[in-house]
């Protein structure tokens, strides 16, 4: 990807910064629509067979999936991508001892080489972070580096904001639920499936085509 143009839609906050990074969270704890999302996530990823389950999270974060992974699937390994050292540093605050079953990547899923060296994963995960791309048309390319990481008979779950009446207005950050499932299969993914879609959020399993 490599990308910042004219068309992309500037972020109102650093979350590189440790106060931005902190206000955030605080304000998603107070918010914490995602419960339900979190327990779909678990339950999709405990019916893969792999053990250890190896998962790579894309813009982790604070932790907030992590944990909810890491409490529930106690083998598993999990490896958190994101471009914040501050966002790290409170993941480290959050988990606990789960630290010791994470690996945290300092990486900006906005340029080309992200996915460079990072391994072979049994699923991909992201919640909220496609959107951080700062605009809908970089989508495709981040799905076909996922891909590329994906070990056989693995998947992809994304969940990210939608487009429509009771979700977000913004066109050029997010995308209606059809964009999300087309830009998908143009990344190279089948049998994409929607798993569940409520409070302005829709989660997406996907599979590779090949």
């Amino acid at each position: 990807m490599g990308h910042e143009n004219s068309d992309d839609v500037p972020s109102p906050i650093d979350l590189r910064s440790e106060g931005d990074a902190r206000d955030w969270t605080a304000l998603a704890m107070s918010l914490r629509p995602w419960r339900t999302f979190f327990e779909r996530f678990v339950d999709e990823l405990r019916s893969l067979n792999a053990r250890p389950l190896q998962i790579l999270e894309l813009g982790s974060g604070p932790g907030f999936l992590a944990r909810c992974v890491l409490d529930a699937i106690t083998d598993a390994k999990y490896t958190m991508l994101d471009f914040s050292p501050a966002m790290h540093c409170l993941a480290r605050e959050r988990l606990g001892t789960h630290v010791d079953r994470t690996r945290q990547v300092l990486a900006d899923f906005k340029q080309a080489d992200w996915s460079d060296e990072l391994g072979y994963f049994d699923a991909i995960v992201t919640h909220q972070a496609v959107h951080e791309l700062r605009h809908k048309k970089h989508a495709v390319a981040l799905h076909k580096s996922a891909r590329s990481l994906l070990m056989p008979g693995g998947f992809y779950l994304v969940c990210d904001h939608y487009v429509g009446s009771d979700g977000m207005s913004n066109t050029a950050l997010y995308m209606t639920v059809d964009e999300q499932r087309a830009v998908l299969n143009e990344a190279g993914f089948s049998s994409i499936v929607n798993l569940l879609q409520t409070n302005g959020l829709v989660l997406h399993r996907a599979h590779c085509n090949s």
